[in-house]
């Protein structure tokens, strides 16, 4: 078995973030990790709040993983800060990490900033020249290139510009485009599009977590950057099309519907 590490923040609701990292891993048969990065006061109707770790802690946690078990695969996701930042990159290039995934979070669903602005510089010289694969949304691909992105040709050029900045691989998410949810990926040579229908529901809490967990989950098994991100979208669209309905807003995506399903025990529980 695959052990995979996910460096992010805690969603308390457990629909996103760590949380929704570990389910991810677990339902791809590898074992999951986590070093937090900051917890968050969160639920389905937004995040109300943000307390970050101390970079010392942040750089223990990583220690503590790397000087014990085999890291396979590198996830990292909420990292709000200059020195959250800088502990990482530190860290992960002094234990020399190879298939990392970097899923630039920094605005949340409700609009509460998951990222200080000043950090943005920080990622884009720290993390990203670090990533095998970046995967930010429209959103955060027009705020780490200062480009507006509203369409196929934008997209591609958002994606050439993020890989100018030094990572292996860029998969920009089109959840944001108006028509079908279509993601484009650029591997430094060519351009490949996943396309999926949109799913009519409301239940996306955590969508852009899972879908780079499943992604990291698979590059640490060994698939290829392609083949991973296929596998992802094939998991993140059976997760929304099966989500689930909890709480007062926003509910969560179903990690585990096809092992519910498989084992026959999907209509009994949900």
């Amino acid at each position: 078995m695959k052990h995979v590490l996910t460096i992010a923040g805690s969603d308390s609701c457990g629909g996103a973030g760590i949380q929704a990292d570990l389910k991810t891993f677990s339902a791809h048969g590898t074992y999951g990790m986590s070093v937090i990065t900051a917890v968050t006061v969160q639920n389905t109707q937004g995040v109300f709040g943000c307390q970050d770790i101390t970079p010392d802690i942040i750089k223990g946690q990583i220690d503590a993983i790397f000087t014990d078990i085999e890291v396979s695969g590198v996830k990292i996701g909420m990292v709000s800060q200059i020195e959250t930042i800088h502990a990482i990159a530190d860290k992960l290039m002094e234990h020399k990490v190879e298939k990392i995934v970097v899923d630039p979070v920094m605005i949340s669903k409700s609009g509460f900033d998951l990222m200080q602005p000043d950090a943005k510089d920080a990622l884009i010289k720290r993390l990203i020249p670090l990533a095998y694969l970046v995967t930010p949304n429209l959103p955060e691909a027009e705020v780490i290139t200062g480009m507006k992105i509203d369409d196929l040709a934008s997209m591609e050029a958002a994606a050439y510009a993020i890989h100018k900045m030094g990572a292996k691989n860029v998969l920009i998410k089109g959840g944001h485009l108006e028509d079908d949810a279509t993601d484009l990926l650029f591997d430094g040579e060519k351009i490949t599009t996943f396309k999926m229908e949109r799913i009519p529901t409301k239940n996306t809490h955590g969508t852009g977590c899972t879908l780079s967990s499943a992604i990291a989950a698979n590059l640490a098994k060994g698939k290829s950057v392609e083949e991973a991100v296929q596998i992802g979208k094939d998991y993140i669209t059976t997760a929304i099309q099966h989500s689930l309905d909890i709480g007062k807003g926003v509910g969560p995506t179903n990690h585990f519907y096809e092992l519910y399903n498989k084992a026959g025990i999907w209509e009994e529980i949900k």
